[in-house]
């Protein structure tokens, strides 16, 4: 079976690492990481306190809904963007931007190293030298924590858990629990391929803000999530993006060499708002940035 490259860590040093990173950024946009640092014990915890909030009764956890939640940094919601989709997508989120729940925090905490060593395969398979401090802070310069529950659905035939789309982010970093679900598109077949669960592994994703520094050469594929009949789900993606006031476009090391400059320059908040405006929908996103 056909499925997404799973790239052992253990050494990161190790010159064949960065190679399958890169491949696999070019050719798939995702890959699943084991040995990758970020302990077990916390990759637990944060898929425990996931479940026991969303089993909280449903008048606590509507004290984070956009209308009641005390601060924009916690935001408790359904779907996807529901006032702009005819159906909606059968899953409820608690989003938080600078994780502010001490598993959540722990867990962003613990992905940092993990994410820096990541980003540098890439970085440096684009004739990035050296990651100063200015590009690490344009290319993870924010982030944001999804707690994500898929409760089981009755017909999961008429629905989807997530609708197709790519990632805004720089790369995204999901933990999934052993259900399973999550789908990628195939580029060359355009074929639908499972993710399937690998205990204490991470599943990589390159994001949109990627593919446009990149100028195309890393790939930000479209995925969904279909809807379980028989259980609930759990997910915990880490959004690490640039900043909102950044502006993003082909990194000067890429187009040195003559490369025909694919992107423009787009302030980031504009690219975000973008994708929030509307429904999902596949890959039309990264079009707004396309030069």
């Amino acid at each position: 079976m056909i499925t997404i490259p799973v790239i052992d860590m253990s050494n990161w040093d190790d010159p064949k690492v960065a190679e399958a990173v890169c491949d696999a950024a070019r050719k798939w946009g995702f890959f699943q990481v084991v040995n990758h640092g970020v302990p077990i014990h916390v990759l637990q915890d944060v898929k425990d306190a996931t479940r026991q909030f969303f089993g909280l009764p449903a008048e606590e956890k509507q004290k984070y809904s956009k209308e009641r939640s005390v601060t924009n940094n916690v935001r408790f919601g359904t779907s996807f963007t529901p006032e702009a989709e005819k159906a909606l997508e059968w899953k409820d989120y608690l989003s938080l931007f600078f994780a502010s729940s001490v598993q959540a925090l722990e867990y962003v905490k613990s992905s940092e190293p993990v994410v820096k060593k990541l980003l540098a395969k890439p970085m440096k398979g684009l004739n990035v030298k050296e990651t100063d401090e200015s590009k690490e802070s344009m290319l993870m310069g924010s982030k944001r924590i999804n707690l994500n529950y898929y409760p089981k659905c009755p017909n999961p035939e008429l629905t989807v858990g997530v609708g197709r789309h790519s990632d805004v982010s720089t790369l995204t970093i999901l933990l999934q629990d052993e259900i399973g679900g999550l789908y990628v598109r195939n580029t060359e077949t355009m074929k639908w391929i499972h993710v399937p669960p690998v205990s204490g592994s991470l599943v990589i994703n390159v994001g949109d803000a990627l593919q446009i520094m990149s100028n195309g050469n890393y790939k930000s594929v479209e995925h969904r999530v279909v809807a379980n009949g028989s259980s609930n789900r759990i997910s915990v993606p880490i959004f690490v993006n640039p900043r909102p006031s950044d502006v993003i476009g082909p990194l000067p090391e890429v187009l040195e060499s003559g490369e025909k400059q694919i992107y423009k320059n787009v302030l980031y908040k504009d690219y975000v708002m973008h994708f929030f405006s509307k429904a999902h929908d596949g890959k039309a996103t990264v079009e707004f940035a396309k030069a």
